[in-house]
């Protein structure tokens, strides 16, 4: 899930939050300044519920952050690529760059963040028998974290995948049945039938509730029921797909064409030789023999045609860092990358060496020659050799 807004970096990983984040935030304030602290707290004044709320719902999503964050940096620890976070209506999620290669490294770190949830709410309700002088909101605030913090490990080890729980179920299956796409169908399978048990218990706590607070309640399990089956859902299906590039290469798919050209160059000669003469669509951005960026279609687009021999591509360049992948990867960890970050092409490097550029038109033009050809995904390359 790609963030709407960048909050910034820790531990250089990227924070960001999604729009629906803003929604769930406003759900959670006004439910807990209308109901859950009135019923605990009664007797405060009507600003005060609504300032605690607020305070409580921006402190829950902290700790949603800690527990993505423990994830991301356990998977870092572990070799894996963890590129960013992602605050949404649903809670948080952690971008990794790669699947785990070990059953054991996909067990620790899914085990981590219901573990600093636990932290949390023993943290939380630690300061809660020590705070009483500061007043009753903050102690009814240290005692919603700690609640919600437990109820969130105790949900996330649940063992439907997507989930923490499922995880930990796809690795210990995965190291029994010695097979991750064995293990990803089970755990997907039992996510989806946890989705549509929390469907059916939030629709029958929508019908029976007798107050707008329960109504909403029922209403909430049944979205995160959805969102849960849907999540399983699009696993399986994304494990079905990775299936057909089992055993292709980056390299067999790339276009190892070089093409590249100067930050000096006019949009102009940009758009005209390359673009239009050449069918290129994106072209790394040389200089000294160093990438310093690519240029697209897109990015020259916004440039206006009476403008095009006084703007530069490197005024409409995407500057480094950029995202790249080596020759010898796996072509579904291209495929994810493309897809995360929603991108049209991927710089292919060996060491600091471009070796290649990767489109999302090369993979499809692969995909359909496979399929003219009646050869499966893998069994040739670009030139025709097996």
């Amino acid at each position: 899930m790609k963030a709407s807004l960048r909050l910034g970096r820790i531990a250089g990983i990227e924070v960001g939050v999604h729009y629906t984040w803003v929604i769930a935030f406003v759900l959670i304030t006004w439910s807990l300044a209308s109901g859950f602290f009135p019923r605990q707290y009664p007797g405060w004044e009507p600003a005060v519920y609504w300032v605690t709320g607020a305070v409580a719902a921006l402190l829950l999503f902290v700790s949603v952050l800690i527990h993505e964050l423990a994830h991301s940096l356990f998977a870092r620890a572990r070799g894996l690529p963890a590129h960013s976070i992602t605050l949404f209506i649903f809670g948080g999620v952690s971008n990794l760059g790669a699947e785990a290669e070990r059953p054991r490294d996909e067990f620790i770190v899914a085990v981590v963040g219901p573990l600093a949830s636990l932290l949390l709410a023993g943290g939380a309700w630690v300061l809660q028998r020590i705070a009483g002088g500061l007043g009753e909101p903050v102690g009814a605030t240290l005692g919603y974290l700690a609640l919600i913090n437990a109820l969130l490990a105790v949900f996330n080890l649940l063992p439907g995948f997507p989930l923490d729980g499922g995880r930990v179920l796809r690795s210990i299956l995965w190291a029994t049945t010695g097979s991750f796409r064995r293990a990803t169908r089970i755990a997907a399978g039992i996510g989806q039938l946890f989705g549509w048990m929390l469907i059916g218990l939030g629709m029958f706590a929508a019908f029976v509730a007798d107050s707008t607070g329960g109504l909403l309640g029922g209403v909430w399990i049944a979205l995160i029921g959805w969102f849960l089956s849907s999540a399983a859902a699009a696993s399986r299906r994304d494990l079905t797909s990775a299936g057909r590039f089992q055993g292709v290469r980056v390299d067999q798919v790339m276009d190892p064409a070089l093409v590249m050209v100067s930050p000096q160059t006019p949009v102009g000669e940009l758009v005209v030789d390359y673009f239009m003469q050449r069918g290129r669509r994106a072209l790394p951005v040389t200089e000294n023999g160093d990438i310093v960026g690519i240029v697209t279609v897109t990015d020259a687009r916004g440039t206006p045609r009476d403008r095009w021999d006084q703007v530069s591509v490197d005024q409409i360049m995407t500057r480094a860092p950029l995202q790249a992948v080596e020759p010898e990867d796996d072509l579904s960890i291209a495929l994810r990358m493309l897809a995360d970050r929603r991108l049209n092409q991927l710089l292919v490097l060996r060491g600091e060496r471009l070796v290649g550029l990767l489109s999302r038109a090369d993979i499809i033009h692969y995909l359909r020659f496979s399929e003219e050809s009646g050869t499966e995904p893998g069994a040739w390359g670009r030139d025709g050799r097996r």
